[in-house]
Parts: C-alpha cells; structure tokens; sequence
C-alpha cells in the first residue's frame, strides 16, 4: 500500500470520517484490481524463446 495512502487512511480514521474512509477503501481496491503493465511485460517477455 502507498504511503500516501496510508497516511489518509489514518487520519481519516482519527477524524472518524465514513465519507472519507469509503472514499480511500474505493481507491485501494480499485489500485490493486487493476493489471499491473509492467508486471505483464515481464511475464510475456520471458516467455519468447
């Protein structure tokens, strides 16, 4: 997780702000589901002989 991330995460939970906390969970899982291109470049790249 990116540190900017958890920094708002935080504070967020010390404001104990639901709208903000939504908000920052909405963009986490939207970050980790979505394809990694370099990591698929590496994949595909090593697999041509």
């Amino acid at each position: 997780m990116p540190q900017w991330l958890c920094n708002q995460l935080m504070s967020a939970f010390q404001k104990k702000d639901r709208r903000q906390i939504r908000l920052l969970n909405d963009c986490w899982f939207y970050y980790r589901g979505k394809p990694d291109k370099t990591k698929d470049a590496k994949d595909t790249a090593g697999s041509t002989p």
